[in-house]
């Protein structure tokens, strides 16, 4: 134990009740919140003994938040109120905004663990303002009372805060707000006085100080290693393999998380150069006032002579609307199209052009060119476009130069009017080949992981901002003219070109189970369309429609050609079923009654309907509180197979959890560890954050019983579009750059095992801070036979490990040897593979900061 631990301990359980004997049997508590910037941030307490003087709980430490509306200061907590009702219940109450039409209701037993939120929308007045509450003991109902901005106070009651009477006026009389202020830290405050148990105060105290070690804990960095380690040196450490231990695992464990973010679909993955070529841009697409965001976005015409517009009264599917028209009077202007920030083309590679054309007055081809740097005429062909109806028109341009800021021009060779849709550019080298595939370069470096698995579409943008943003999987399969494109989560278009029959597909290419992830329902909590929160979810009238969409995507990935969606899956090429096993229902959900009522009855379709299927659950956005809690209780309730678990945390969060999983029931639901990632100020990816994570991995093999999948997130980041940091790999229109934690990953994909072998660790130094930062993991490929040894030195000493292999027949006295190292802010270290000589036992030396992968072959 560290001496900060060992002084905390002797702190908290020797000082601090001595300090309590003399604290009365009771004392006033003080519930409120204060404003800042137009926002309010939490609940919080004080106490006092003679309503005097008054001690805040932690400095506003923030025991109870709200979590309705759009991410940050949308999420306001305006005059809770807070009062003791039934059963010595806690019950509090509050507004969420100027507008909206409902309050907020949470409960709690001990005031420091709060259940699940609800929003009830009311009948009456035009928006709900300062909302009260009291317990009527006679009735054993509640009374809520609010004020609204048309002047008048409305009431309404209930028995268990699910369901209410109808909203009924009442006079300004009834609004009886029992709040004081005071004075707490020099700030006037406004809350609601309660007199209880000094026991109460001191549970307040205790859960404030716990978070603050840990968050103290938590924060350390690399940075303080320097004088917190200046006196160590070289560490021993002693590796004995305990192999009639060894249990199986997943082998499953590592796999990837595709999310549309930071443009990861639509000029990034998908290997479509032409932005916006469905003409469907629209205003809706992007927050803010981006005006250039519309049909036209991305077009131009150069040359005068030919007038652009847009139109959609003949389009050539009802899903795409909008298209673009043509009126030339005189030739020589071109329509163009700059790609995603230019298009990247290579000497003597082809690309397919297609567009569908249709002839409005007149008759005359068109002329379509690759045009490079200086205007440089490429490729060019010549196309009939006489056509009186829409047709599909495709040509092979061959590009004659690099060029890394092409264009593509379409000119009319006559006078005329002309309607374009649809015009796409793909290169001919997609990964393995496929038409409408992945970009080559991107698609390998994410096979290279060897991922087991392939979560998709999300992540947030899987249940959407808002109802009618959910990402329904029919709106992305069949030829392209016909998917439905909408807006994007993360604030820009998606065209749905990278649907999910190239998602099973890819998936198929690289040997990788697909995990589709299908809202539950509802719309992410954080959505800002129609109002916050969870908008009430998709109405129960509709839910059977909805249910059956799910059923019908494992029709369409594992039905035989003669069912409905089976039919379909062959008629895009692919006959044979994509084999799924596994989807998951929601994601980092507010886990309420309105969650919980959808997501039991898709469950149960799934479990009568398709039982061979593994359901994954959804448990809130981090490791603990109330969705984590709530997301749990309701996982054991329904016996779900397995849940999502998520939680971005810092280096340290990550070196002092390495037990997280330990504890886990193992008769319970598996768990997914679904998004996760080491963030440091200012969220770079360097060896702090990837040895950060590869100490985790190890962690996770240990637990690969009960752990049975994990993904990092998010995967990819196109750079000048990244909406969120750290990634796994970045890239431009010409180069992929992998990262220190993408190698991470790729080392734990290429060495992963399904069988883990224990093992007796004696470290040589005492220090409990020295052993968290030296990690080992022992592990066997039964189908190769291989067995390989992973070792983490999270310090700035090196270290010299003995491992002894008893019980091992080694087939070599040489194994391969792979070391990731480098300082800690180093961003550019990348592994070098060698050899390393080996016996029964052996020894290894780890540099500072490094990561040793040693992968043995054995016999029987």
């Amino acid at each position: 134990m560290t001496k900060k631990l060992s002084l905390f301990c002797f702190l908290f359980f020797k000082i601090m009740p001595v300090c309590f004997a003399n604290k009365p049997d009771s004392v006033y508590l003080l519930s409120y919140t204060t404003s800042k910037s137009n926002n309010t941030n939490g609940l919080h307490f004080a106490w006092s003994q003679d309503l005097t003087k008054w001690e805040s709980v932690g400095n506003e430490f923030t025991f109870l938040w709200s979590d309705y509306g759009r991410w940050g200061t949308q999420k306001k907590m305006i005059n809770p109120y807070v009062i003791l009702g039934r059963n010595n219940e806690w019950e509090c109450v509050w507004q969420l905004n100027e507008q909206d039409h409902a309050f907020a209701h949470a409960s709690s037993n001990d005031l420091v663990y709060w259940g699940r939120q609800s929003y009830p929308v009311l009948n009456k007045g035009v928006n709900c303002l300062q909302p009260i509450i009291w317990y009527n003991a006679s009735a054993d109902n509640y009374t809520v009372v609010y004020k609204s901005n048309d002047g008048k106070c409305y009431a309404v009651s209930t028995t268990d805060f699910k369901s209410y009477t109808p909203a009924a006026e009442v006079a300004p009389a009834a609004y009886n707000d029992e709040s004081i202020t005071a004075i707490i830290d020099g700030v006037t405050v406004k809350g609601q006085m309660h007199k209880v148990a000094w026991a109460v105060v001191q549970k307040l105290n205790q859960t404030y100080e716990a978070s603050s070690f840990k968050r103290t804990e938590n924060s350390e960095t690399t940075v303080q290693h320097a004088q917190r380690f200046a006196e160590l040196k070289l560490v021993d450490v002693k590796l004995s393999l305990l192999p009639a231990k060894a249990k199986a695992i997943s082998d499953m464990l590592l796999g990837i998380f595709f999310e549309d973010i930071n443009y990861a679909a639509d000029g990034g993955l998908y290997a479509e150069l032409i932005q916006n070529r469905d003409f469907e841009y629209s205003l809706a697409d992007k927050e803010g006032n981006d005006t250039a965001w519309n049909s036209t976005n991305s077009w131009s015409v150069k040359g005068t002579g030919t007038a652009f517009t847009i139109d959609s009264v003949s389009p050539v599917h009802k899903n795409n609307l909008h298209y673009a028209v043509l009126k030339t009077v005189t030739t020589g202007a071109a329509l163009t199209n700059t790609g995603f920030d230019g298009i990247n083309v290579k000497k003597g590679d082809q690309y397919n052009c297609s567009l569908f054309v249709k002839r409005n007055i007149g008759r005359g081809n068109l002329l379509i060119k690759l045009v490079g740097n200086n205007n440089v005429v490429l490729s060019e062909a010549v196309v009939n476009a006489s056509t009186s109806s829409w047709k599909k028109i495709s040509v092979v341009l061959t590009s004659s130069a690099d060029a890394k800021d092409a264009y593509i021009a379409l000119l009319p060779l006559s006078a005329g009017s002309l309607s374009l849709d649809m015009v796409s550019l793909f290169p001919k080298n997609t990964f393995k080949a496929r038409p409408n595939g992945l970009r080559a370069d991107l698609a390998q470096t994410i096979a290279d992981i060897h991922p087991r698995f392939v979560r998709f579409p999300g992540g947030s943008v899987a249940h959407g901002d808002g109802l009618g943003n959910i990402y329904r999987w029919k709106n992305t399969i069949g030829p392209l003219e016909s998917r439905k494109p909408q807006r994007n989560l993360w604030g820009y278009h998606q065209s749905a070109g990278l649907g999910y029959f190239e998602y099973f597909r890819f998936c198929e290419d690289i040997g990788a189970e697909p995990v589709p992830v299908l809202a539950a329902g509802v719309p992410c909590q954080n959505s800002a369309v129609g109002g916050g929160g969870q908008q009430g979810g998709i109405p129960m009238n509709e839910m059977d429609e909805y249910v059956q969409d799910i059923l019908d995507l494992v029709e369409y990935a594992n039905g035989p050609v003669t069912t409905e969606w089976g039919k379909k899956r062959a008629a895009a090429g692919h006959p044979k079923p994509f084999n799924l096993k596994y989807i998951g229902i929601g994601n980092e959900d507010l886990i309420t009654d309105i969650f919980e009522e959808r997501y039991t009855m898709i469950l149960r379709a799934m479990k009568q309907q398709h039982p061979e299927i593994t359901v994954i659950g959804t448990v809130g956005p981090t490791f603990e509180g109330t969705d984590y809690e709530e997301g749990w209780r309701l996982a054991d309730k329904l016996s779900i197979a397995a849940v999502d678990e998520h939680y971005y945390q810092s280096p340290g969060w990550f070196i002092n959890n390495q037990s997280f999983y330990d504890k886990y029931d193992r008769t319970k639901s598996k768990v997914y560890l679904g998004e996760y990632a080491a963030h440091l100020p200012g969220r770079p990816s360097n060896i702090e954050t990837a040895l950060a994570e590869a100490l985790y991995l190890t962690a996770l093999e240990r637990n690969g019983d009960v752990v049975t999948m994990s993904s990092y997130a998010p995967l990819l980041a196109k750079e000048a579009h990244t909406q969120w940091k750290p990634d796994l790999i970045y890239f431009d229109n010409a180069v992929v750059k992998t990262t220190t934690d993408y190698e991470v990953q790729k080392l734990f994909g290429q060495n992963s095992g399904n069988e883990y072998l224990p093992a007796e660790v004696i470290i040589s130094s005492s220090q409990d801070a020295v052993k968290k930062r030296i990690a080992t993991s022992i592990v066997r490929d039964t189908k190769t036979g291989d067995v390989i040894v992973k070792m983490i030195n999270l310090l700035p000493v090196a270290t010299t490990v003995t491992i002894d292999l008893k019980g091992i027949n080694i087939a070599n006295t040489s194994a391969i040897k792979t070391v990731l190292a480098g300082k800690p802010a180093d961003t550019n270290s990348r592994p070098i593979v060698s050899s390393i000589s080996i016996g029964q036992t052996f020894t290894a030396s780890l540099a500072d900061y490094s990561f040793t992968v040693v992968r043995i072959k054995t016999r029987e």
